[in-house]
């Protein structure tokens, strides 16, 4: 039943496009299944429900983005160790991981039942839209136990080459969810909270499954076994080195867009929906895109752990090329089908109009962020994660937060509040592939 793969021979570009090509599809499909949610609400509960929804849209996005971030620590651990053939130090990395992305999400589960209401408040959420986002919220952060556990198994498969699997297991997972969207939300006029309840059952299902198969791969260094699944300190201080600053990136990242989302909460309630129904774009590219993020740290971490020097670089070439290349095709052809696009979340003319001045800006913007988030990760499957943090705090964060102040303040436009996003993924990616170049010489330096 073993799947995984030797990333450390054969021809770059075919394997990190082959490796790449189920994680794609999974990440479509969370995409597809989280536009489900939307599509579902927008067209059978109205645009206040809509609205509601996509209110909560960037706070989501803060707390997995923080449980994606730590699983990707275990992503370059794992791969490290298996491309160095260190059985033990493997086992021991992902048993302690497992624990750790688990209690993660309970806490992350606890603060936001408990801090919701507060900060959709704080972020100016239209009085119309924040009964209905407090509850969506609050039923969905039930869910993050499951989706920290999920992003632990799935970062070990893609770790030792098997991107199969966790497709095949999000499916059914999602199967689940869109079917039971339909019966709360249309039957059982539950609405916001339908869809909500949907989405945490779906997150359980997958993070069983995926258990579940770690477990049936008991006899692999890299399965789980009930009687060593215990903390290791040495591995989870190292899980924590690189995932705690890769999750703090990630939540920090979003608590800057928080001030994007208080910008657009400044306008009517159609801009707020049309904001909201075309922020799933924002998905569909950028987790297309994510797949070549998670093989540049998998192939990276397996062949530094391996000593092959040109293979590491090469892995970081190959995938940002791939990653530069799916995202300007598929801004390119949400330009020329953006109507359509949108019409899929709402049925209102205006919600359509005020969605395509984002998706216009957005469209041919999107190719340029691989070049910031691909040479982080390239940068984590060298072990280096602080770094690079602190690179997108000041060049991405900071800066979106300064220019909400500034510029947005000056002209008052949605236009002016939309362009923030590509100066400031050109002023980081410059920081970024500097720091990557020092980092990738320095700790190369040994290898022939």
């Amino acid at each position: 039943m073993a799947a995984q793969k030797d990333l450390t021979t054969g021809p770059l570009g075919k394997q990190v496009l082959v490796f790449s090509v189920p994680l794609i599809l999974s990440n479509l499909l969370q995409v597809l299944f989280n536009m489900a949610d939307v599509a579902v609400v927008g067209r059978f509960a109205g645009t206040i429900a809509l609205g509601a929804v996509g209110s909560t849209t960037i706070l989501v996005s803060l707390f997995t983005g923080l449980l994606i971030g730590l699983s990707s620590g275990v992503n370059v651990l794992t791969a490290l160790h298996y491309g160095a053939r260190a059985r033990r130090e493997l086992a021991e990395t992902v048993h302690s991981a497992a624990l750790v992305c688990a209690l993660a999400g309970t806490l992350l589960l606890a603060v936001g039942v408990v801090f919701a209401r507060g900060i959709l408040e704080l972020l100016g959420t239209k009085p119309e839209l924040i009964g209905g986002a407090v509850l969506y919220l609050r039923i969905y952060f039930l869910g993050m136990p499951a989706l920290g556990v999920y992003n632990f198994g799935n970062a070990v498969f893609s770790a030792v080459g098997d991107t199969r699997r966790p497709l095949l297991y999000l499916s059914v997972a999602g199967a689940v969810n869109v079917a039971l969207n339909l019966v709360f939300v249309i039957v059982c006029r539950l609405d916001v909270a339908g869809v909500a309840i949907a989405s945490v059952v779906s997150q359980y299902i997958s993070a069983a499954l995926i258990v579940w198969a770690l477990f049936r791969a008991g006899s692999e260094p890299y399965g789980l076994r009930a009687a060593e699944l215990r903390p290791y300190r040495k591995r989870v201080k190292a899980i924590l080195a690189i995932g705690v600053p890769s999750g703090l990136q990630s939540g920090i990242f979003s608590l800057a867009n928080l001030f994007i989302q208080a910008g657009v909460n400044t306008f009517d309630a159609v801009m707020v929906a049309g904001n909201s129904a075309a922020t799933n774009a924002d998905a569909l590219v950028y987790d297309t895109m994510a797949a070549f993020y998670t093989a540049c740290s998998s192939f990276m971490g397996q062949n530094f752990g391996a000593g092959k020097k040109d293979r590491v670089r090469r892995s970081y070439l190959v995938s940002m090329g791939y990653s530069f290349g799916f995202g300007l095709g598929l801004g390119l052809l949400l330009l020329a089908f953006g109507p359509q696009f949108l019409s899929l979340f709402t049925k209102d003319p205006v919600v359509v109009e005020a969605g395509m001045k984002r998706l216009t800006i957005m469209s041919v913007s999107y190719g340029f962020s691989a070049f910031m988030d691909c040479t982080i990760a390239a940068s984590r499957g060298l072990g280096r994660s602080l770094g690079p943090m602190v690179i997108v705090i000041l060049g991405s964060c900071v800066f979106r937060v300064i220019w909400v102040y500034t510029v947005f303040a000056w002209f008052g436009t949605i236009t002016s509040l939309y362009l923030l996003y590509i100066f400031s993924w050109t002023i980081t990616a410059a920081a970024e592939i500097w720091y990557f170049i020092r980092a990738y010489r320095q700790e190369t330096a040994g290898m022939a």
